[in-house]
C-alpha cells in the first residue's frame, strides 16, 4: 500500500466511523421516542435522516476516487467493497431508524398503550449486535463478527414471538389493534437492523480473509 492511498483509506474509515455513530444514535434515540412516547425526540431522528443520506453519499464518492485512482488489490481492493457495502446496509438502518420514529409519532397522539412485549430487551440486543458488527469492522475482528451472525438467530426467535403475543393481544383487545400493529413493525424493524448488522459481519469476514458467508445459516 502506497503512502497516499493509506492515507486516503484512513480517511475513509473515519468517515464510516463517523455515519457508523450517527446511525447508531438514530436508532436509540427511535426507540427511546416510542417508549416514552416523546414526539419531539421523533421528529429529531427524522430530520437527522438527510445527514445520513448526505453521508452516505460522500463515502460512496470517496470509494469510487479510491478504486478510480489506486485501482487497489488484494486486501486493499477487498476493504473498499466492504466499505461500500458498510455504507450502504448503515444508510438503510438509519431509513429504518426512521421508519420507528415515524410510529413513535403516529402512536403519541394516540393516548397511552401498554407495549406487549419487553421493548427495551429487544432493543438493547439488536443495539449490541450493530456496535459489535461496527467494531469487528474497525478492528477486522473476526470472532466478533461471527459473534453478531450467531446472535441474529435469537433476535429471529424474539421476533417471532412478538408475532404471536401481539396476535393474542389483538384478540383480547380489539379495538386496540391499529396501535398493535404499528408494535409489530416496530419488532419486524429492530428485526430486520440485526438483519443488516449480520450484513456488516459478514462483509468483516470477506474483508479479513475473504471467505463469502452469505447463505450459509448455521455455520
Amino acid at each position: 500500500m502506497t503512502i497516499i492511498l493509506r492515507r486516503e483509506t484512513d480517511s475513509l474509515k473515519k468517515m464510516i466511523c463517523s455515519i457508523s455513530a450517527y446511525v447508531e444514535e438514530n436508532v436509540q434515540m427511535a426507540a427511546t421516542a416510542i417508549a416514552d412516547r416523546d414526539i419531539e425526540l421523533a421528529k429529531k431522528v427524522l430530520k437527522r435522516d438527510v445527514e445520513v443520506d448526505d453521508r452516505e453519499i460522500e463515502v460512496e464518492e470517496e470509494c469510487l476516487k479510491i478504486l478510480a485512482l489506486h485501482q487497489p488489490v488484494a486486501n486493499d481492493l477487498r476493504y473498499i467493497v466492504a466499505v461500500l457495502k458498510v455504507n450502504n446496509d448503515l444508510e438503510r438502518i438509519g431509513d429504518l431508524a426512521v421508519n420507528m420514529a415515524q410510529v413513535a409519532v403516529w402512536l403519541a397522539d394516540r393516548g397511552s398503550l401498554e407495549i406487549p412485549y419487553d421493548l427495551c430487551a429487544l432493543v438493547e440486543t439488536v443495539r449490541g449486535m450493530l456496535a459489535d458488527s461496527l467494531d469487528a469492522f474497525m478492528n477486522r475482528d473476526y470472532e466478533l463478527a461471527k459473534g453478531v451472525m450467531l446472535a441474529d438467530d435469537e433476535v429471529d426467535d424474539i421476533n417471532r414471538e412478538n408475532y404471536g403475543v401481539i396476535r393474542t393481544a389483538m384478540c383480547e383487545q380489539p379495538h386496540e389493534i391499529e396501535r398493535l400493529i404499528m408494535m409489530l413493525r416496530v419488532s419486524h424493524y429492530l428485526e430486520r437492523i440485526a438483519d443488516h448488522a449480520t450484513n456488516i459481519a459478514e462483509d468483516v469476514i470477506y474483508m479479513v480473509n475473504g471467505e463469502i458467508v452469505r447463505h450459509q445459516k448455521g455455520d
